[in-house]
């Protein structure tokens, strides 16, 4: 469901500097949890900081989501989930109750996963360069290896036990420093100990959230797994990664904004870059865009013919609606911008656990202020409780529909894919904001929580 709007007076000029509003779309355990506020209120009082909220059910439903379009296609099909999009330990938990393997890509990564009730053949094995311990850690639990580069398969053959391995292709006309080419994939294919390093298929991953280059290129790693078999290898699955959208706004909110924006909406006139936003509209997103994938180019028919398993990775799609980040206010200043004024709120943590560093951007979808109350409409930014200028959780001038006070909380919504631990750092000893995890009854009118740790669990 869409965040509902309330009614707010402008006073005169705020327009010509305040960005277009960007309310993301609520789920309803997210709604229930703005509509009691003594739950938001006692996890506040307990925990001095900020603080990121995690809801595990909605993780399980995302996964069936996916697992369900595979049905429906009638295609062998296996997800696994980019642990790197969140370190949550109840969400491996969450993987494993809904049959869901886990991408990982260090020995502690690996360790939390197995630790969360994942089978090791459960596991997919990625990144460049893995350490040997990593490998042997992945070879002894039978985890299904993506390789890189020839020099992994070379390690690998000296282990004692056989090694289940994917080979990465480099994309043509990629620049990517990731995958294998066409040389070293031939060779490969030529060169590997079969009686040691047992060559299960192929994997790519592409930029971007197009549905039809992952169809195009899918097609072309089945010929290479029909060329494969004659070798007398294994194979039976390809691996078309990640990159399944997220729909966090709606269409009209977000093409207002990309038309509208301009340097006077941002604090300090500092906008970013036209193609440095994160798409935060996607009209075909999660298991939409899977079902679309799987219909380009009858995929699905030819998987089905040949027998062959498609595995993807999601990371963001499958955390869609399962977390927020929850601020308090530490202080409001006015400052003016262009004779008008508005407010810039110190929040109680810093941009660490919200920024889109590598878009060379920022969170867009617009925080709630809570409690929610009727008010005038007031232009904010959002700074970081840091002495750094560049501290900025929201450098846009956001139109909150009240002002801000210090007894008031900002809750950023829909953060549990990359926002909340990618870029975090304890600078200035300040800790990192803890993840709690929430549970509601079906009505969502009454919740629980505790913190997120590797052994609790309801």
């Amino acid at each position: 469901m869409s965040a509902s709007t309330e009614t707010v007076v402008a006073p005169p000029g705020i327009s010509t500097i305040t960005a277009s509003p960007m309310p993301a779309h609520r789920h309803a355990w997210e709604q229930g949890l703005l509509d009691h506020p003594e739950v938001l209120r006692q996890i506040a009082g307990q925990i001095d900081g900020p603080f990121h909220v995690m809801y595990p059910d909605q993780v399980v439903e995302n996964i069936r989501g996916f697992q369900r379009v595979f049905t429906r296609a009638g295609v062998q099909g296996s997800v696994y989930y980019g642990k790197k999009a969140n370190k949550a330990d109840c969400v491996v938990r969450a993987c494993a109750e809904a049959g869901c393997g886990v991408d990982v890509a260090s020995v502690d990564e690996l360790n939390d996963a197995t630790r969360g009730g994942i089978p090791g053949t459960d596991l997919m094995v990625t990144g460049p360069a893995k350490s040997d311990r990593l490998l042997e850690l992945a070879t002894r639990a039978r985890a299904l290896i993506a390789v890189d580069d020839l020099d992994e398969l070379t390690r690998l053959s000296k282990f004692p036990e056989p090694s289940r391995v994917l080979l990465r292709v480099l994309p043509p006309g990629s620049t990517s420093r990731f995958g294998l080419t066409e040389q070293e994939l031939d060779l490969a294919l030529t060169e590997i100990d079969r009686n040691i390093v047992h060559l299960h298929g192929f994997s790519f991953h592409l930029s971007g959230y197009e549905a039809a280059p992952r169809a195009a290129l899918a097609h072309a790693l089945i010929e290479r797994c029909r060329k494969a078999r004659v070798l007398d290898h294994p194979i039976s699955t390809i691996s078309i990664g990640g990159g399944f959208g997220v729909d966090y706004v709606c269409g009209d909110d977000w093409e207002t904004f990309r038309k509208g924006v301009n340097p006077r909406w941002f604090h300090g006139d500092r906008a970013p870059g036209a193609g440095s936003y994160y798409p935060y509209h996607c009209p075909v997103p999660g298991p939409a865009m899977l079902a679309a994938i799987l219909g380009s180019d009858d995929l699905a028919d030819t998987l089905r013919e040949t027998g062959i398993r498609l595995a993807i990775e999601p990371g963001r799609a499958l955390l869609d609606h399962a977390g927020s980040t929850v601020f308090g206010i530490q202080g409001v200043k006015t400052r003016y911008a262009h004779g008008v004024p508005y407010d810039i709120l110190t929040a109680n943590g810093t941009s660490l656990s919200l920024s889109e560093q590598w878009f060379n951007s920022e969170y867009l979808p617009d925080p709630v202020l809570w409690p929610q109350r009727p008010g005038n409409l007031t232009p904010t930014c959002v700074g970081g409780s840091s002495c750094l200028e560049d501290d900025m959780l929201s450098w846009r001038r956001i139109p909150l529909p009240r002002p801000a006070t210090t007894d008031d909380l900002l809750i950023y919504p829909n953060t549990a894919g990359y926002q909340m631990d990618s870029n975090e750092s304890s600078f200035h000893g300040l800790p990192i904001p803890p993840k709690v995890v929430l549970r509601s009854s079906p009505d969502r009118r009454q919740f629980n929580w505790r913190l997120d740790t590797a052994l609790d669990a309801f």
